[in-house]
């Protein structure tokens, strides 16, 4: 038995380095009849000692697992989106915040390919592949393991030192020649043809036969490496090491010391992106240096150290038929142009944004205008011109409405803002049923099995007119409703009940308050601890809490003055809500730092950002991205930038190493 076993992990080994020599360098070392006969024999071995199974076996790369259900995960380090840049312009303007924010004026920067395909995380721990989940809405995402282990490029197991555990970022991408082999095949088998690789690729991860997908040609790109702690020094490094692991990473990135060079390589790439096998839809820069990464931070939504230039989408012209208004839920007015449909960027484009009155305007636009249109960062619709010459003597000029297309109000503008908005927010229908649909959606309660349509069917059936009118629905309102049977109206009042246990910082964003996002939520609620004690803060109260200005006060404020809203969340209270922070998450190691305001920057060796972070607010203290008047503490690490302790001079506040911080607390 010890034989068979030895020669099962010899079989393993030297499978996974030739699939890494054909897959990723393109350097076969062995025929693929010599390959064949060896991944035969491993199979034959597993069948006949199964106790050996393992997941990550050579064998299992021609899939053949049935996966009905692609559970929701979490993912271990948020999968953030990026800011867009189109310009030269735009890219000196993001070196000019760094600079700013790091206090410094000398960055250099890592240059990559923007793959256009499907993202993915790659979790490995001691060097095996345990999990591979999709980017979702970056918080989480579905977990597509079993498929993407049919994917050659996706190493099983690393080669050489690798770390413990961290999580790779990439893209799953389609080869051109793949793409248009596929469907050759279908157009034979009298199919219809995929749109365009980047969706194909995508709707390959959720293919319940694994087969099917190991099948398809699918390449995956590997880019970022995320641990706990930094793993590298710099963004270049850590592409090195991954490639000495066996991802499948490029070798077109290159180093950049200055904007300058960093718009050569674009120039280059926008220029030679044709010639590449698989699409790009642009560049991706980085700062290259990790604790540069690490101090710039992020936004709600986005890395400050990390930009991509899109290159210039294609652009075609088409007729405008109509225009129709969409009515959202804080009530903001959108015009949408309706097009003779047209192909564009691989799919049928048969509706544009307008975006506002402003832009109508500025457009000057016409019914049966011959317009272009262009996918705005290549994914919405929009546009961008009109060919005046094709225009007709008897063409009517387009109008902006002036009362609400669902409730007939009266539309308003307020002023220092471009859209129209519907006031009518208590009876106007689509804000109403919107609020509601946001109110279920995941990154809010997470109420399962209620969809747009039936969110919509329950509002005409009137059992809701608001967001707490889901915790008096019952068995018997739903179950003769059209398409909910037994089961579904189970689940529903079982998501119902269970979102009563949501934390409050959820509840507060679920609430639908205008400019209140999951970020600035989740500050309100660990600053006021309550609903109660949010709904009585006033203005000055409220800007006076971190990265919190007087828009989002002012809407608080408005909100929490609403009769209607101060109603709906009585009721909310009765049905048992989470309307207060846990206590729990906010029991602080001690209150040594209370009232204390810090600003981090720079590299520390006993703890990392994070950690020191939290420790300043386990401490009750509080953390701010720059400095001001009413920072307390700057607490400086290594290379931090000299501009920042210039300014702390300025400004008299004391700057603090790490040891006297920790020696503070």
């Amino acid at each position: 038995m010890k034989q068979v076993e030895e020669r099962i992990l010899s079989l393993r080994k030297e499978l996974h380095e030739h699939n890494y020599n054909y897959y990723v360098l393109d350097e076969p070392t062995i025929s693929d009849y010599d390959f064949d006969q060896r991944l035969r024999e491993l199979a034959s071995l597993e069948k006949a000692h199964p106790t050996f199974y393992d997941p990550n076996s050579p064998t299992l790369r021609v899939g053949g697992s049935v996966t009905k259900d692609f559970p929701t995960i979490v993912h271990e380090f948020p999968m953030y989106s990026l800011d867009n840049a189109y310009d030269e312009e735009e890219l000196y303007d993001w070196e000019k915040r760094i600079f700013k924010l790091l206090g410094t004026d000398s960055v250099t920067y890592s240059c990559e390919l923007k793959y256009d395909g499907a993202s993915i995380s790659l979790i490995y721990n001691n060097g095996v592949l345990v999990r591979a989940v999709t980017r979702g809405d970056g918080v989480q995402g579905d977990d597509v393991t079993q498929n993407i282990r049919t994917i050659p490029t996706v190493p099983l197991q690393l080669r050489g030192n690798y770390k413990d555990r961290f999580s790779i970022r990439g893209e799953i991408i389609l080869p051109i020649q793949g793409f248009h082999d596929m469907n050759k095949t279908r157009e034979e088998n009298g199919e219809e043809p995929y749109r365009n690789p980047r969706n194909t690729a995508s709707g390959s991860l959720k293919l319940q036969d694994s087969a099917l997908v190991a099948a398809r040609p699918l390449q995956c790109f590997l880019y970022q490496m995320i641990a706990a702690r930094p793993l590298f020094s710099t963004q270049m490094e850590s592409l090195d090491a991954a490639r000495n692991y066996g991802f499948n990473v490029p070798q077109n990135n290159k180093h950049a010391s200055s904007i300058s060079e960093v718009i050569d390589y674009i120039t280059y790439w926008n220029k030679e992106r044709t010639n590449l096998p698989y699409e790009i839809d642009g560049v991706v820069i980085k700062v290259n240096d990790i604790s540069h990464q690490e101090e710039l931070g992020y936004t709600s939504k986005s890395p400050r150290w990390a930009i991509a230039y899109k290159f210039k989408a294609e652009s075609i012209y088409t007729t405008l038929q109509s225009i129709h208004f969409q009515v959202g839920r804080t009530g903001a007015v959108t015009p949408v142009a309706n097009l003779e449909p047209v192909h564009l960027g691989g799919s049928i484009v048969k509706r544009a944004s307008l975006h506002n009155a402003d832009h109508i305007e500025k457009l000057d636009l016409y019914i049966n205008d011959r317009v272009a249109i262009e996918k705005g960062g290549e994914i919405i619709p929009k546009i961008t011109s009109v060919d005046k010459t094709k225009r007709s003597p008897n063409a009517v000029k387009v109008k902006y409405i002036t009362h609400c297309p669902d409730c007939d109000t009266e539309l308003i503008r307020i002023e220092g803002e471009a859209d129209h908005y519907c006031p009518n927010v208590d009876a106007c229908p689509t804000q109403i049923t919107a609020r509601i649909q946001h109110f279920i959606s995941r990154k809010a309660m997470d109420i399962d099995g209620l969809g747009n349509e039936t969110i919509e069917l329950l509002y005409r059936q009137r059992l809701l007119h608001s967001y707490a009118d889901l915790y008096t629905l019952t068995y018997n309102q739903l179950i003769p409703l059209d398409r909910l049977a037994d089961k579904s109206v189970n689940n529903i009042l079982k998501a119902v009940e269970d979102s009563k246990e949501i934390p409050f910082e959820r509840v507060l964003f679920a609430l639908g308050i205008r400019y209140v996002g999951q970020t600035v939520a989740k500050k309100l609620a660990v600053h006021f601890g309550s609903i109660d004690a949010i709904s009585v803060a006033t203005e000055e109260t409220l800007i006076d809490v971190d990265e919190i200005g007087t828009r989002i006060a002012q809407s608080v404020v408005t909100f929490f003055s609403s009769l209607s809203n101060q109603h709906i969340i009585d009721r909310l209270k009765t049905y048992g809500l989470q309307l207060e922070r846990d206590q729990d998450l906010d029991q602080s190691l001690s209150n040594k730092l209370s009232g204390q305001r810090f600003v981090i920057s720079g590299v520390f060796s006993t703890y990392s950002r994070n950690e020191i972070q939290k420790l300043i607010e386990d401490h009750g203290g509080k953390v701010s991205s720059s400095l001001s008047s009413k920072t307390t503490f700057l607490l400086a690490g290594e290379n931090m930038g000299p501009k920042k302790r210039v300014k702390a001079n300025e400004l008299n506040i004391k700057i603090l190493s790490e040891n006297d911080f920790l020696i503070m607390i």
